[in-house]
């Protein structure tokens, strides 16, 4: 863009960090409406909480209700949609925070733009690997109802694509395993130890 220069700012990601007592990182989870993203993403924040880590947790509804509230749900204003909260998480990562991510984001592209962009070396992809039959007995939103009615199109899993990671940094799979399991095993995961 013209007539446009990135300030540097004086105190710098690692400062940041420092103060905050621990690195940045971006938890970034994928899958399925009702796969369980947001039940993990809210339990693994309160368990890193209780550690003393700065957090933020971005969360799919609240985004569209405020951020991107002009989107839809066609591919280009999905693909919006990731391509916003990747700035974001970009951002909050050079305040050295731990960002939380919960979304849908059912395109591989953007997602791998989001890792690009934050950096392979702070970007964790958790896979919420739950079958479509289980998130739609869930169906905490009444959203795969509707979609079986006819009332509401683009259905994530059923009229629109859900592209699952090739190679998610975790893949958890919440019809197998309990809540606190998988917050132990993004622990690890975060710690190196994984």
């Amino acid at each position: 863009m013209r007539n446009l220069t990135e300030q540097q700012h004086v105190v710098t990601r690692a400062a940041r960090e420092r103060l905050n007592g621990h690195p940045g990182k971006v938890i970034w989870f994928t899958g399925l409406s009702g796969a369980g993203k947001s039940t993990l993403a809210n339990a693994l924040e309160v368990a890193l909480h209780a550690k003393g880590y700065r957090t933020y947790l971005l969360d799919g509804d609240n985004v569209r209700l405020g951020l991107n509230q002009d989107l839809g749900f066609s591919d280009a204003d999905r693909a919006e949609n990731i391509r916003r909260i990747a700035q974001v998480s970009h951002l909050m990562l050079d305040a050295g925070l731990v960002v939380i991510t919960a979304f849908i984001s059912p395109f591989r592209r953007e997602r791998d733009m989001a890792r690009a962009l934050v950096g392979p070396h702070d970007f964790v992809e958790v896979f919420v690997d739950t079958p479509l039959e289980v998130c739609e007995q869930r169906d905490p939103k009444g959203l795969y109802r509707l979609a079986r009615a006819g009332k509401i199109t683009q259905m994530t899993g059923l009229d629109s694509a859900y592209e699952p990671p090739l190679q998610a940094e975790l893949t958890v799979h919440t019809n197998q395993a309990s809540v606190e399991h998988i917050v132990a095993s993004l622990l690890d995961v975060m710690a190196g130890k994984a």
